[in-house]
């Protein structure tokens, strides 16, 4: 883990960020905490990557506020819930609504590391897949009306007769269509071309 790697620790307990702070710098990580949700959120969208350890439970906006207010604004910090006994069902919640993990107090430093590796591995995988989507996306940016209506009908299983019908023109146009696009695309098999349409969220 890089030692540039940033945790925020939301909590309103201050001998919780003050214990965590601790733990989480002498293991090579830089520590940012916060009170509560609301000064977090002021500043949220001008902060470095990084993972959010939240409290669940706070008197100003508990986790589940802060988390939806994050997405809101599309900050994409992955989160980790931190819970106390009784609050799982929030916890759980939390994490259908988008969180990476959530762990219950008190815990061991080693559950805690382990939480936020998970997160980080999920955060630059999403990275990882929204720049494959940016870039599919460009891709399929080049082709014309028709061109995107031929590869539609590809998607759906389409043949080149059917596709045609569909269309309203010759079978030979749909060929011509799937050659241009398969050139602009650069790609030499279907397979290749429905794989960038996938990655661009065309279904």
């Amino acid at each position: 883990m890089s030692e540039a790697y940033t945790i925020y620790v939301v909590d309103d307990d201050e001998a919780i960020r003050r214990s965590l702070s601790f733990l989480l710098k002498t293991s090579g990580f830089v520590v940012q905490p916060f009170e509560g949700g609301l000064p977090f959120l002021k500043v949220a969208g001008r902060l470095a990557s990084g993972c959010v350890l939240l409290d669940v439970r706070m008197p100003d906006m508990d986790g589940l506020e802060v988390q939806r207010e994050l997405r809101a604004r599309g900050v994409m910090l992955p989160v980790i819930i931190m819970t106390g006994h009784g609050d799982v069902d929030m916890a759980v919640a939390a994490m259908k609504a988008g969180a990476s993990d959530f762990i219950e107090k008190p815990f061991e430093k080693a559950a805690l590391l382990a939480c936020i590796e998970a997160a980080r591995r999920q955060s630059v995988a999403a990275r990882g897949a929204d720049a494959r989507a940016q870039e599919a996306q460009a891709r399929l940016n080049v082709l014309t009306d028709r061109e995107r209506d031929v590869l539609n009908g590809l998607i759906d299983g389409l043949p080149n007769k059917t596709i045609a019908y569909d269309l309203g023109i010759s079978p030979r146009t749909v060929e011509i269509h799937r050659a241009n696009l398969m050139q602009k695309l650069e790609v030499r098999s279907l397979a290749e071309a429905l794989r960038i349409a996938f990655h661009a969220g065309v279904e």
